[in-house]
């Protein structure tokens, strides 16, 4: 498996959220945190620019994102991009929790994580709601490859 998809940093999803949590924790405010983030995103594969269409467009985000899923040997990997940086980050993020898992474990990764970790809560309704509509997307594309 090859850029555009990420591949996992961990050996499980709990124990990407656990480190993200540490890694979220080691700021003191919001505004480091989120300059962390942007960081993340900066650091995604480079998406195909002919990816960037409708068909690959993630529904309910303000920003523009995009996905695309891919299966080989049992897991999901996911490539993802935003025209947002703090929403690329985000897209980091959640890829660096459900790429390269099984459909399983990405079904019982709750995106409740999410709030725990605060940051829904610590962005705008509408970036939010998008960052829920993408982790939404991610599961719907396990829930429907086959697998």
């Amino acid at each position: 498996m090859n850029a555009p998809f990420v591949l996992p940093e961990e050996d499980t999803a709990s124990e990407a959220i656990d480190a993200i949590r540490d890694e979220l924790d080691v700021f003191d405010d919001w505004m480091e945190r989120y300059q962390y983030i942007i960081e993340m995103g900066r650091k995604l594969p480079p998406f195909p620019p002919e990816w960037c269409n409708d068909g690959h467009r993630v529904p309910g985000c303000q920003s523009q994102v995009w996905l695309e899923a891919q299966e080989e040997g049992g897991k999901l990997y996911f490539a993802g991009l935003s025209d947002a940086a703090i929403v690329c980050g985000l897209v980091a993020l959640l890829l660096r929790v459900y790429s390269g898992r099984s459909r399983e474990e990405i079904m019982e990764t709750d995106p409740q994580f999410l709030r725990d970790l605060g940051l829904v809560q610590a962005l705008s309704t509408n970036r939010g709601n998008g960052v829920e509509a993408m982790a939404l997307a991610i599961r719907s594309a396990a829930a429907s490859l086959n697998v």
